[in-house]
């Protein structure tokens, strides 16, 4: 149709721009805090249209942008500035960086250099989940060029807190974190309210020591950064300290101290005490999925089947979509050996959000339940790009590689786990193991004699192990005091049927008749005859003490095969041996450990 020939039909409207504009900034405000973002945008896009010219051409006037800052910008760049914003709540963010290209003052500064970095790390994600994790070359590009700028910026000292943020996040995620650590506590110490600057600066703490070196400003969220900190770095008694201390100060109803507090026990294996506090936090937070992942591994640890069934079904009602929400499912369908189920719905949370922690060590678990080892050292080595402080991710991949018979790869891996984790006895024992199959004897001495004294969280592993390396060296003594102090350990715990006993038993019945001990070794002969891994050598044996006896006692005995109390607790060591207390003829010879 040509609306030229009938533009004499155009009807004529008058409209009161300025009426309009002021109109649509009121409305535009409220729209914006309740959320209404497509409103928002609609309005905004109008708003952006209108020119109110004076009679010399000039804006009307200079308006102050509200936004708690004293800057003064134009009509027309306010009106840009809320246009981009809007288009920023919708993520629409190469759209917004367009329009704020050139804005000068702080706010409209800091939002185009956000929706750059924004768009070029939300293409990278995609990517990741079609192809490889491997950083697109054009994406780290654009990051090169906002490098580029931000840092002519940061010489003229243009830069304020948040755009200095910004600028620590691109130096960060380009891998210079020397040049980032600078910037960022520049950022904090110029607004410390800003928590997205602590916590990138925390990403970045990579020791204790290194905490500690940093000039921070004396404010009350150091606290909550050093406490963090700390639970990143495994520091985890000092974390719980710091939280504990918040919440006698009048922190005591926040979701966030109490969700820290269950993952510090979560991380020392606390298992009933972290279980408690997601609970105490499902009370006051029904709705809350941030942590949940965390909550369903420690009910799969309790193998707590129905509990965790209650949790998936309930984060799948509140949002299906979330990768929480699938992390939990797959705990669920991990529990219940539906392996290939559970690996599914990690997939689908790293679909969701790529570069997700917890569902990338998970998935791991779960290609090495299924004997895939090659995508379970992907998954654990795509955790660690995105976190190297995850032990989890380092401790999968020695094991893996310990499946593949790879004994060095698996040394390195352990190692890695172990320095993350140092008082971690499961640690301890995967490298003590690892040093064993090396031959490296006096190494994995070491690493099982620290594992039983930062306390060994598997029922005596440790002691077993070291007992058997003591046996291999022929030092019997040694291995003695340890086979005896394991089975203490052992029968106070209630276990009772490992076959690792009837070793120890076997050993020490030899050990005893040897030395013409024939009491003490005649009781674990007995010992070695109420198991069935054992029950033939430990008839030997008596046979063999009854010999030596002169006596035909050994007939016997071994037909009355009536259940004995423990011997350990009673026993009476002989004449001029140490007690079983002290196990300081057990330690290795010029070993030096830091218990």
């Amino acid at each position: 149709m040509d609306f030229s020939q009938n533009i004499e039909d155009v009807p004529e409207i008058v409209l009161d721009l300025q009426a309009i504009k002021a109109d649509i900034n009121r409305v535009l405000k409220e729209t914006s805090q309740r959320g209404l973002h497509h409103t928002s945008k609609w309005l905004a896009e109008i708003n952006h249209s209108i020119r109110l010219e004076s009679e010399d051409g000039s804006n009307i006037a200079d308006q102050t942008l509200d936004t708690g800052g004293s800057i003064v910008a134009s009509g027309k760049d306010i009106d840009t500035y809320y246009l981009a914003k809007t288009y920023f709540d919708l993520k629409e963010y190469d759209r917004a960086a367009f329009f704020t290209q050139s804005l000068t003052f702080h706010q409209g500064r800091f939002l185009h250099f956000y929706c750059r970095y924004l768009s070029s790390e939300m293409k990278r994600l995609d990517d990741m989940t079609e192809t490889s994790n491997t950083p697109d070359s054009v994406q780290l590009g654009k990051l090169r060029q906002l490098r580029v700028e931000l840092e002519k910026l940061h010489r003229t000292q243009d830069l304020d807190a948040y755009n200095l943020y910004i600028y620590g996040v691109v130096l960060r995620k380009l891998s210079l974190s020397e040049l980032a650590v600078p910037v960022l506590l520049e950022s904090i110490q110029k607004e410390p309210m800003h928590w997205g600057a602590w916590q990138e600066l925390s990403c970045l703490v990579s020791s204790r020591g290194n905490l500690l070196s940093l000039e921070l400003p004396d404010h009350w969220i150091r606290h909550l950064f050093t406490a963090s900190t700390y639970l990143e770095l495994q520091v985890n008694e000092e974390a719980l300290q710091i939280y504990f201390g918040l919440i006698n100060a009048g922190l005591q109803n926040s979701t966030y101290i109490m969700a820290q507090v269950a993952v510090a026990f979560h991380n020392l294996r606390q298992v009933d005490q972290a279980v408690e506090y997601f609970k105490q936090l499902e009370k006051i937070d029904p709705y809350r999925l941030d942590n949940m992942d965390t909550y369903s591994n420690l009910l799969y640890v309790k193998e707590h089947r129905v509990e965790l069934a209650h949790l998936a079904h309930k984060t799948n009602q509140i949002d299906k979509y979330r990768a929480e929400t699938c992390c939990v499912i797959g705990n669920y369908y991990s529990l219940s050996a539906q392996h290939e189920k559970s690996a599914q719905y990690f997939q689908r949370a790293l679909k969701l959000s790529p570069g997700y922690l917890s569902a990338l060590t998970l998935l791991g678990h779960e290609y090495m339940e299924m004997k895939n080892t090659h995508a379970a050292i992907h998954s654990y080595r795509q955790a660690i790009e995105v976190n190297r402080r995850d032990y989890r991710a380092w401790y999968g991949l020695g094991q893996t590689y310990e499946i593949l018979k790879m004994p060095y790869y698996c040394l390195y891996y352990y190692k890695q786990a172990q320095e993350l984790r140092p008082s971690d006895s499961r640690m301890l024992v995967a490298l003590g193991e690892s040093y064993e199959k090396l031959d490296k004897i006096k190494d994995a001495m070491k690493c099982f004699w620290k594992a039983h004294c930062v306390g060994d969280i598997e029922g005596g592993i440790a002691l077993m192990k070291l007992a058997r390396m003591y046996e291999k060296s022929n030092e019997t003594d040694q291995a003695a005091e340890a086979y005896l102090q394991y089975i203490k350990e052992t029968e106070s715990q209630g276990i009772t049927e490992r076959d690792d006993q009837g070793n120890a038993f076997k050993f020490l019945a030899d050990y005893y008749l040897k030395r013409e001990m024939l009491d003490d070794a005649y009781e674990f002969a007995m010992k070695c005859t109420q198991l069935a891994d054992v029950h033939e050598e430990g008839k030997a044996l008596i046979r063999e003490i009854s010999n030596r006896r002169g006596t035909g006692e050994g007939r016997t005995i071994l037909a009355v095969m009536e259940d004995q109390p423990s011997f350990v607790s009673n026993r009476t060591r002989p004449v001029g041996r140490q007690s079983e207390d002290n196990l300081a003829d057990m330690e290795p010879v010029n070993f030096n450990f830091n218990t």
